[in-house]
């Protein structure tokens, strides 16, 4: 396969991009917050500007000057807009689990390993293929499952900051050791809370990505197997859901923070890494690459890059143990299996091809003599003496005596016969 390189480098640009994605739109959601409190629709603005720069603008440069097969249709925008919104939802959803006390370094493994599976349930449910699931199959959702539960359990925390010299402390009265109780009390209930709110915009991404594939999938066969046109429509939902409405919802909520120059530059690019990654698979797929090993190298090397970006960020490598990294290696190895054993259901049989129709060769003209049929002989008595006499030969005429003569019989003849 000669286009297998150029396959390969755009699914490590599609696994590089997604795995930028989360630290550098955690870098901008704090960029554009304040006083610690990270903002959540400014940099889903950003977001949904980058999607529409570089899905909307470049398919239709390349549309323009390169064409694509397929064609334009209603049902096939429809579905393919529908994905592109189940996308910015997902996006919403990184962002409110990092406005909530999510950090990347837990956040995108999890994500990345709910996707496929969420993803491969949803093609099942289309495609009616739920009784074909094999026992590999299962086996690696529930080693997906087990995984992202050792993520959340190991995940690396960031040191607490040196506190303050002060004075010596003296030791508290009974009230100030009540206060400290209800403290501790009410602290613990919102990190649970916190941590709720993080599971369920996680949840949240991971159905609305999970989701985008075959919706997509769908838009595409609907425009004739097109790529460029539904990529098109994902930017246009992308604009219509993260710059649209967030602006509408600015004028009626108070949102945190300002606008800067470094937070609007780190969401920018936060926005621009998820969308070129979406571009890089549509480019493998137009080079010839297939789903059945693109789709895996993806979500096996985007949670690497993501994790091992954030360690080195935020400088947690000395906290990260063994465990998380084994469980990391989980969510990886159950979301290739989940991807690599699907159902694929059975092929649709392919009609036949219809043999054109041989015209019938001429005939060879025969004789009109030989075409026509001979007819029936008249009766002598029904046939006029004029044409009988000129179709007949005429008979020689023979001497009188000689036919009496013979006509007459001898009577020994006759006693004979």
């Amino acid at each position: 396969m000669r286009t297998l390189p150029i396959v390969l480098l755009f699914v490590a640009m599609t696994f590089t991009s997604w795995g930028l994605y989360g630290p550098v739109l955690h870098e901008g959601q704090h960029g554009l917050g304040v006083a610690g409190q990270p903002s959540s629709l400014r940099p889903f603005i950003c977001v949904g500007i980058s999607y529409f720069l570089i899905g909307v603008l470049v398919p239709s440069m390349l549309l323009r000057f390169r064409g694509e097969r397929g064609h334009w249709t209603i049902t096939g925008a429809f579905w393919s807009f529908m994905a592109g919104i189940a996308g910015a939802f997902g996006a919403l959803g990184i962002t409110l689990a990092f406005k909530f006390g999510g950090r990347p370094v837990f956040v995108m493994p999890l994500v990345f390993g709910l996707a496929p599976v969420m993803s491969t349930l949803v093609a099942m449910w289309m495609t009616k293929t739920f009784r074909q699931a094999s026992p590999v199959f299962i086996a690696g959702v529930i080693i997906v499952a087990i995984g992202a539960a050792g993520v959340m359990y190991s995940r690396p925390v960031q040191p607490a900051p040196a506190p303050m010299p002060g004075p010596t402390a003296v030791a508290p009265a009974a009230d100030g050791v009540l206060e400290q109780a209800e403290h501790a009390a009410t602290s613990l209930l919102d990190r649970l809370a916190g941590l709720t709110l993080v599971l369920l915009s996680i949840a949240l991404t991971g159905c609305c990505w999970g989701s985008y594939g075959p919706v997509l999938h769908k838009g595409q066969m609907k425009m004739g197997g097109s790529r460029l046109r539904p990529f098109l429509c994902v930017g246009l939902a992308y604009f219509v859901i993260a710059v649209l409405v967030p602006l509408a919802l600015m004028r009626l909520f108070v949102e945190p923070g300002t606008w800067t120059f470094h937070g609007t530059v780190w969401s920018l690019a936060g926005g621009a890494a998820g969308a070129l990654g979406a571009l890089g698979i549509i480019m493998a797929f137009n080079f010839g690459g297939k789903p059945i090993y693109v789709m895996p190298l993806v979500f096996g090397g985007a949670p690497v890059i993501n994790t091992f970006v954030t360690i080195l960020h935020e400088g947690t490598y000395q906290q990260t143990t063994s465990l998380f990294y084994a469980s990391l290696m989980l969510v990886i190895g159950g979301a290739v299996t989940v991807l690599l054993f699907a159902p694929r259901g059975k092929p649709e049989p392919t009609p036949p091809k219809k043999e054109p129709k041989s015209k019938p060769k001429p005939k060879p003209e025969e004789p009109a003599a030989a075409a026509k049929q001979p007819s029936t002989p008249k009766p002598a008595s029904a046939t006029p003496a004029n044409e009988r006499s000129a179709a007949e030969p005429i008979a020689p005429k023979e001497d009188s005596s000689a036919n009496t003569g013979s006509n007459q019989a001898t009577p020994d003849e006759s006693e004979s016969t």
